[in-house]
C-alpha cells in the first residue's frame, strides 16, 4: 500500500482540504494542491542514508482496523516509558499534543483508550519526515522543506511542553538517531587560539542524558545535564537552546553556561560552527533563545569535570495538621537560598499533606553536607511533636554523579504518555528570602495546591554568577532561586470545553505566581502555552537582540514554533503570516 494511501485511514477528508490555491504567505501542509507529490519526495529520498518516514500515533497498533500490523502489547508496555515514547516518530511525551482541537471543539486524536471508541485520527502528528542520521541529511531536509514552503517541525524526543515538534500536516525533521559522542581532553573550539583548551564531550542532536551520562562515567568525567526518570531527555536539542536546568547548576551553572561550541544546519542549508570566534551572535542567541527557532542543531560541544563523589539528601514527610504543614513548609522556603549558595540543587515537591524533596551536592564533604543541613532538619524534627511524620530523612554519599542518577533516576515511571500542561515562574532570590509568608500563602492556595506544585532548586549558586547578558537566556535566571512550576492533566477522551477550563486553571495559578512575582519570568521549555506577554516571559530584555538574529540567519522564518522568536508574526496556527 502506499504511504499516503495508507495515512488516509487516520486523516479525515472532513478535516483536510484537498486542492485550492495555496496563500503565498502560507506554509503548504498536507491535503492542499502545493503539496509535494510522490515523485517529489522520492527524489528528497534518493539523497538521504535512510528511506523517508511517514510517522503516525504510537496509540494506532491498538486499532487493528487502521494499523493491523500494530502491536498493541509494546505500546501498553512502553507508554509510561520516555525512552520507549521517543524512539517513536510519531510520539510526544505528553499526549495531548499529539492531538489537534479544532475551532468548532472537535478533537482529532488516537486515544490509547479504546474502550471510548472513538476512531483512531493522525491529529498534530506530521505525515512525512526524514530519518537523520548525517549532516547531509539534515541539510536536504531543511533545503527540501524550503524549496517546497513546507511546515517544518524538527524533534529528538518529543519532551516539549509547548508543542513546538509536532503540527498538524507538517513535515518532520527526526535527528533520533544521531547518537555519536566524542571526547577530546585537549579540544580547542573552532577559530579559538591553539592554548584555549578544554576537557570536552561533543554530543550529535540524537543523544539523550542517560546516553551522555554513561559515556561520560565510562570516561571518568562529570557533564551537567537534566535529569529525569530514565534520562530520556534529549542531550543536544531543546534542553540545552532554552536553557537546560540540571540539580548540578547551583554547583555548576546551566547547560548553557557550559556549552563551548555547537554545529548547525540554518534554513539555507549551511552547516555553520557557532561559537565565541565563529558566529558568536549566534552563538549567543541559541543559549537560551530557544529550540526549533534559529536552526537545526547537529551537535553540542560541552566542557566536562573530573567525576568524583557527591552526597545525596533525600526527605518525605506528612501531617494532617494544617499549621505544622505550614510551618513546615516555611522552614523548607526559609533555608533555600542557604541551600543553593552552599551548592545543593534538585527537586522538591509539595503535596496536599507534605514535602518530599531529594537533592544532590557534588561540592561538600559529608560533614560539610550534614551540616549545611542542620538548620531545616532541626526544625523538621521539632514539628514531629505536632504531627509530623517523618518518612524519610537521609543524607546518603555516592561515589559520582552517574552512581547518583543511575540509583534514583535510572528507573521508574515518568511523567509520560499522559496529557498534561504546566506553567511556572522563576522566583527571584530577594522574593524567597524576603517574602517567605507570602510564598508559603501562594503555595497552599487553593488554587495551586491541586496541581501538583514543584520547587526545582536549580538556581542560584553559580547560576547568579554569570553575567546576564553572556548569553541569550533570559536574564530573570541570574537572578532566580528557584524553579516553580504545577501543573494539570486529563484522561483521554476529555471535551474541548473540559480542557479549556483546566488551562483556565493554569492561567489563574499564573496571575498569582504573577502577583508573588511581578518582574521575573518563565523557564520556556516548563511553561505555560497562554503567557500573555510570554515575549517578555520567557526572554525578558534579549527578546529583541534574539529577534534580530532569527531574521538574520533564518530571513523567511523556516523555523516557526510556539512561543518562539518571531512567531507573533505568524497566525495562531503557526502556518500563515499575519
Amino acid at each position: 500500500m502506499q504511504p499516503f494511501l495508507w495515512l488516509s485511514f487516520f486523516l479525515s477528508p472532513l478535516t483536510y482540504r484537498l486542492g485550492g490555491v495555496t496563500d503565498p504567505k502560507c506554509r503548504c501542509t498536507y491535503g492542499q494542491a502545493c503539496w509535494p507529490s510522490s515523485s517529489t519526495f522520492s527524489q528528497l529520498a534518493s539523497q538521504l542514508s535512510q528511506p523517508l518516514i511517514y510517522p503516525i500515533p504510537p496509540e494506532s497498533a491498538c486499532y487493528p482496523s487502521s494499523h493491523p500490523s500494530g502491536n498493541c502489547s509494546a505500546v501498553l508496555q512502553g507508554t509510561r516509558d520516555g525512552n520507549w515514547r521517543s524512539s517513536q516518530s510519531g510520539s510526544m511525551q505528553a499526549t495531548n499534543f499529539e492531538t489537534f482541537i479544532f475551532d468548532n471543539g472537535t478533537i482529532s486524536a488516537c486515544y490509547l483508550n479504546t474502550t471510548l471508541g472513538i476512531p483512531c485520527q493522525q491529529g498534530s502528528v506530521p505525515v512525512i519526515g526524514v530519518d537523520a542520521r548525517t549532516v547531509q541529511d539534515v541539510q536536504a531536509g531543511v533545503k527540501f522543506a524550503a524549496e517546497h514552503n513546507l511546515r517544518l517541525v524538527v524533534k529528538n524526543t518529543g519532551h516539549d511542553f509547548l508543542g513546538r515538534s509536532t503540527a498538524r500536516g507538517s513535515f518532520l525533521l527526526w535527528t533520533h538517531n544521531m547518537k555519536n559522542i566524542s571526547f577530546n581532553d585537549t579540544f580547542t573550539p573552532t577559530g579559538a587560539p591553539a592554548s584555549e583548551q578544554y576537557n570536552a564531550i561533543t554530543l550529535e542532536a540524537g543523544v539523550q542524558w542517560h546516553e551522555a551520562y554513561s559515556a561520560a562515567e565510562a570516561n571518568g568525567r562529570l557533564i551537567i545535564g537534566g535529569v529525569s526518570i530514565g534520562g530520556s531527555v534529549g542531550a543536544a536539542g531543546g534542553w540545552v537552546l532554552g536553557g537546560g536546568h540540571s540539580a548540578l547548576s547551583p554547583a555548576y551553572g546551566l547547560g548553557v553556561d557550559n556549552v563551548l561550541q555547537f554545529t548547525i544546519v540554518t534554513s539555507d542549508g549551511q552547516h555553520l560552527v557557532a561559537n565565541a570566534n565563529s558566529h558568536p551572535d549566534l552563538f549567543w542567541a541559541l543559549r537560551g533563545g530557544g529550540g526549533g527557532t534559529f536552526g537545526v542543531v547537529t551537535s553540542v560541544t560541552y566542557r566536562t569535570y573530573p567525576s568524583a563523589p557527591v552526597i545525596g539528601v533525600f526527605f518525605v514527610a506528612n501531617t494532617a495538621d494544617n499549621a505544622t504543614l505550614r510551618s513546615l513548609y516555611t522552614d523548607y522556603v526559609r533555608t533555600t537560598p542557604a541551600l543553593a549558595d552552599a551548592g545543593w540543587g534538585g527537586y522538591g515537591y509539595f503535596q496536599p499533606n507534605g514535602l518530599s524533596f531529594a537533592y544532590i551536592n557534588p561540592k561538600l564533604s559529608w560533614g560539610q553536607a550534614n551540616t549545611s543541613l542542620d538548620t531545616f532538619m532541626n526544625s523538621a524534627m521539632n514539628l514531629t511533636g505536632y504531627g509530623l511524620d517523618i518518612q524519610a530523612a537521609l543524607t546518603v554519599p555516592f561515589p559520582s554523579v552517574y552512581s547518583w542518577f543511575s540509583t534514583i533516576f535510572a528507573a521508574g515511571v515518568e511523567q509520560v504518555g499522559s496529557n498534561i500542561e504546566i506553567g511556572s515562574r522563576l522566583l527571584p532570590r530577594d522574593v524567597v528570602v524576603n517574602d517567605v509568608e507570602k510564598v508559603v500563602d501562594t503555595i497552599m492556595s487553593p488554587t495551586l495546591t491541586s496541581m501538583n506544585p514543584s520547587w526545582l532548586l536549580v538556581a542560584g549558586g553559580n547560576v547568579s554568577k554569570v553575567d546576564p547578558d553572556s548569553t541569550g537566556l533570559n536574564p530573570a535566571w541570574r537572578d532566580a532561586i528557584v524553579h516553580f512550576a504545577m501543573g494539570v492533566g486529563w484522561p483521554d477522551g476529555t471535551l474541548a470545553t473540559e480542557i479549556q477550563a483546566l488551562r483556565g486553571r493554569v492561567s489563574q495559578a499564573l496571575v498569582a505566581l504573577n502577583d508573588l512575582a511581578p518582574n521575573s519570568g518563565a523557564y520556556l521549555n516548563e511553561a505555560s502555552l497562554y503567557e500573555q506577554n510570554w515575549q517578555y516571559t520567557f526572554f525578558g530584555s534579549h527578546y529583541e537582540k534574539l529577534k534580530s538574529i532569527k531574521h538574520l540567519y533564518d530571513p523567511k522564518s523556516l523555523f516557526v514554533v510556539a512561543s518562539g522568536v518571531g512567531s507573533e508574526e505568524w497566525d495562531d496556527t503557526l502556518n500563515c503570516r499575519k
